[in-house]
């Protein structure tokens, strides 16, 4: 028995075996978390948060802690709806919706999220630590047959979509725009946010807007493909010659594990994943201004940039593995603690709660359920054409499209019972989301 049980047993009621005191709110012992809190409390009941970025972070972080707990523990929501981070931005702006915010905190807040440039370098750190994250042989080794397979994926959820938004009185373009590329984009932080920017810069639309539709309707995908995944199980177990049963290669013995291998890294390459995602995010973002800002009417964003750079980088063995391990790292610090942070964010400076609630509607889940059959379908054919199993292609290159990123992967997976393929569930969250980036841009410019 360690010392933590031993307090927890003296401590605790017998009845209950239960202590306030060990309890934590974001890894924070109780009692500090609410001396934390109450200092938020102070700061919002007399109007005083400080209006920079360190009153911003401080009442982000504390809003974030407390009802990321609350979505994380909520049954059914935490599974199906999206859990914590939808939660957290749904109650930031639901707040903002009810007026509860004084002005002072919704200002500091939008500061920290679009003037201090948070937002971007939250996109940047994940682009670039996500894409070094792809071992190198398995990125070049997939090439040939993966990216098809999601540009089929990409290309069955267009058609179905549209052919779906013609049915309803929606145009192609339409369609493309707030159904197609949001859903199949990789997710929330790498697929809805960056995409949301892309439009706003590309057809000077509203991003709030347009981000506010996006996460409704990904978050209807999302739980769609969930239950998919389930169900392309059964019919594996049924059809036992159309799976692998976890192998997504057809008669190989490709091995995706055999290239894994431990790697000691400091501080130092953490540090330098930082400076790789700043560097190529400011040379990105000179090409998509000015160098080479897109070829004719089709603009090229930054992100878009930073995706084919970083995948370049890669691909040429550029980065030691202690440097892409500590990109992963750094990525993994910004998704994975700093992201409750985030949505806060979300929720008040981007976030349209009514245009959410909106979007809710019968028409678009029928619409998002034909999206995500459409990813399957084409990644099913494009999957076998490429030598692949039509339900592990399906579930690798179309529902891990077509979901909310890397906890909606583990979600897919483990409702399909197919956790060994995670690594090329990353590729189509990470590759497959940052080619939807570089599609947007072509498409957004093409059609407005």
């Amino acid at each position: 028995m360690n010392e933590k049980t031993l307090h927890i047993n003296t401590n605790a009621s017998a009845s209950s075996g239960f202590s306030l005191k060990d309890s934590k709110v974001f890894g924070v012992p109780l009692p500090l978390f609410a001396v934390l809190a109450a200092i938020i409390a102070i700061a919002h009941f007399t109007d005083t948060l400080p209006s920079n970025i360190v009153g911003g972070f401080g009442f982000m972080f504390v809003v974030g802690a407390i009802f990321g707990e609350i979505g994380k523990r909520l049954p059914i929501f935490n599974k199906y709806i999206g859990g914590a981070p939808v939660m957290i931005f749904l109650v930031a702006a639901w707040f903002v919706q009810m007026g509860w915010l004084h002005q002072n905190e919704i200002t500091t807040v939008s500061h920290v999220m679009k003037k201090t440039g948070f937002l971007n370098l939250f996109i940047a750190v994940l682009i670039t630590g996500s894409i070094l994250a792809v071992n190198r042989k398995l990125l070049l080794r997939s090439l040939a047959g993966y990216i098809p397979t999601i540009l089929a994926a990409v290309a069955g959820a267009s058609l179905l979509g549209i052919l779906g938004g013609w049915v309803f009185g929606i145009s192609p373009a339409k369609m493309m725009m707030m159904y197609v590329l949001p859903i199949m984009g990789g997710g929330n932080g790498a697929g809805a946010i960056p995409l949301s920017e892309i439009y706003a810069s590309v057809t000077g639309g509203s991003k709030e807007q347009y981000y506010s539709v996006a996460i409704a309707i990904l978050t209807i995908a999302n739980v769609i493909a969930i239950v998919a995944a389930a169900v392309l199980n059964g019919l594996g177990q049924r059809y036992p010659t159309i799976t692998g049963n976890g192998e997504l290669i057809r008669n190989s013995s490709f091995d995706v594990k055999s290239e894994e291998k431990s790697v000691n890294v400091t501080p130092r390459e953490i540090a330098i994943g930082l400076m790789l995602a700043t560097c190529i995010y400011t040379f990105s973002s000179s090409l998509s201004k000015d160098i080479l800002p897109g070829f004719g009417d089709v603009k090229i964003h930054t992100f878009a940039y930073m995706v084919i750079i970083v995948a370049i980088i890669n691909a040429l063995g550029l980065c030691s593995d202690e440097i892409k391990e500590g990109a992963k790292r750094l990525s993994a610090f910004f998704s994975k603690q700093l992201l409750w942070v985030l949505m806060v964010g979300v929720g008040i400076a981007y976030t349209d709660l009514g245009a959410v609630i909106s979007a809710i509607s019968f028409t678009n889940v029928i619409l998002a359920g034909l999206i995500v059959v459409g990813a399957i379908l084409g990644a099913s054919l494009g999957g076998w054409a490429m030598g692949f199993y039509p339900v592990e292609s399906s579930i690798t290159a179309g529902l891990c499209m077509a979901n909310r990123g890397g906890s909606g992967d583990l979600e897919v997976l483990a409702a399909s019972n197919r956790m060994s393929l995670l690594s090329y569930a990353q590729i189509s969250s990470r590759l497959g989301g940052g080619i939807v980036l570089v599609i947007a841009s072509v498409v957004f410019g093409m059609l407005m």
